[in-house]
């Protein structure tokens, strides 16, 4: 606010130097104007010429002194001298002027500047041009009264304005004090403080601003508490199986037999796939949760899911389960990732295999519905309890009573890829399952066309 004040308060001083010359050219003009009125009334026509007949008050009125420096001169049509002073110069626009009409110009005599104010009046015979009469001051006055005015002006902004720049210092000192004071307080915050900001001690003017970073540190907090649980359920889940590795390979540095070392080096084995697909299955959460490495494109529904069931069939056969695929009549052409999709299905097929005993169906099955396309897992395991069913998305949650291995995080990854995908996880009995076993039924309903959450 202070650089427009200091830059107009220039161009403040220009204007009042060009009005206050203006002002006071105002009433020396109107001056001369009288003066040319007075030398009018003196010219007559005697003998159908132009003559000057001055009077003595008309000569005292225009005498010339120290304190009041008037010229004139009277030129009669054809520039015969008729009185006055002639060295007065003629003005530039004496040969256009109309007769009784005034006209002003500036000039300079003898070195000094002056202004003039000159007019035509009809003096003499027809075939004589009006008489040119020429009055003139000295420009002294008009500058001394445009000094005074502007003095009368410009000095008492030397006051107002040092006056006017503290005031709107101190307001803007006074009005940013608060911020000032919130900037101290969150600049004196530990990193890992996420309270919100009291709105009580900040300006009503930004209260909505301090709402939205409350809401913001809200959120921040969930996902920073969110990051902390889920290091240090990975740290935890990780332990286990680093723990058998290091004890199965303790047991094969002793001195054992060759079938000990065998069996040692089959658990060692088993226990690195474990961690390994736990590590695996950490990274696809983690790539999950970030938005920002989503692409999205044009996917059939169908042809996925027929490709991601076919790969699991020699599994399912191998441990005697009966494994199909239903697809729907028409295409299904979702909008998602590929990579993503294929694992979210994966997870799926592989949880029902794990949970549902030999013997058993698993069914992958695909339906197109008006503006959504379905993705349906039925196994004819033991199901989960509807008290739980909420509980199993949650990371590392593993229902009780179940002797299948697992990480619990399929269902979680699950989940995650569904609601990037603008889709929703739902869990029921499935009906076709034999008594006593609920099975379970997993459906994951997509909308269609590119309507996705990137």
């Amino acid at each position: 606010m202070l650089a427009p004040l200091f830059l107009l308060w220039p161009m403040s001083v220009a204007i009042t130097y060009v009005v206050a010359q203006n002002i006071a050219d105002v009433p020396y003009d109107r001056a001369l104007a009288s003066h040319l009125r007075v030398l009018a009334s003196q010219v007559h026509t005697v003998d159908g010429k132009a003559a000057l007949d001055m009077t003595d008050p008309v000569r005292s009125m225009l005498r010339a002194n120290e304190t009041d420096s008037v010229f004139w001169l009277v030129l009669a049509g054809h520039g015969q001298y008729l009185g006055g002073d002639r060295e007065l110069p003629l003005p530039k626009g004496a040969d256009v002027a109309a007769p009784g009409a005034v006209r002003y110009e500036d000039s300079s005599l003898r070195g000094f500047a002056i202004r003039l104010a000159y007019t035509r009046v009809d003096a003499g015979g027809p075939s004589e041009m009006p008489a040119l009469i020429i009055v003139a001051e000295t420009a002294e006055r008009r500058a001394q009264l445009a000094n005074d005015i502007i003095k009368g002006v410009i000095i008492p902004q030397f006051v107002v304005l040092p006056i006017a720049v503290l005031l709107v210092w101190f307001g803007l000192s006074r009005g940013v004090a608060p911020l000032n004071a919130l900037q101290q307080r969150l600049r004196a915050r530990r990193p890992d403080d996420l309270s919100p900001i009291d709105e009580r001690a900040t300006p009503s003017e930004i209260a909505p601003l301090v709402v939205a970073i409350n809401e913001l540190l809200e959120r921040l907090s969930a996902t920073v508490q969110t990051q902390r649980r889920f290091v240090a359920d990975a740290a935890h889940q990780l332990k286990t199986p680093l723990a058998g590795l290091r004890t199965q390979a303790e047991l094969a540095l002793r001195d054992a037999s060759p079938d000990e070392m065998q069996t040692s080096l089959r658990q060692l084995v088993a226990g690195s796939e474990r961690a390994t697909r736990l590590v695996n299955q950490l990274l696809l959460l983690a790539r999950a949760e970030n938005p920002a490495i989503i692409g999205m494109a044009p996917i059939d529904l169908n042809a996925l899911a027929r490709e991601q069931t076919t790969l699991w069939a020699p599994q399912a056969l191998a441990i005697g389960i009966d494994l199909g695929f239903e697809e729907a009549e028409r295409t299904t052409a979702i909008a998602g990732n590929a990579i993503l999709l294929a694992e979210l299905l994966n997870n799926l097929v592989d949880n029902a295999l794990r949970y549902t005993p030999r013997g058993g169906r698993v069914t992958v099955r695909v339906r197109a519905l008006p503006g959504a396309a379905i993705l349906e897992v039925e196994d004819s395991g033991l199901g989960i309890a509807p008290h739980e069913r909420e509980r199993v998305f949650d990371r590392f949650y593993r229902v009780l009573g179940t002797a299948a291995e697992g990480s619990g995080l399929g269902l979680a990854i699950v989940r995650e890829i569904a609601q990037k995908h603008g889709a929703t996880v739902t869990l029921a009995d499935n009906p076709t399952a034999d008594a006593p076993l609920r099975g379970l039924k997993i459906t994951v309903r997509f909308p269609l066309g590119l309507q996705t959450e990137t």
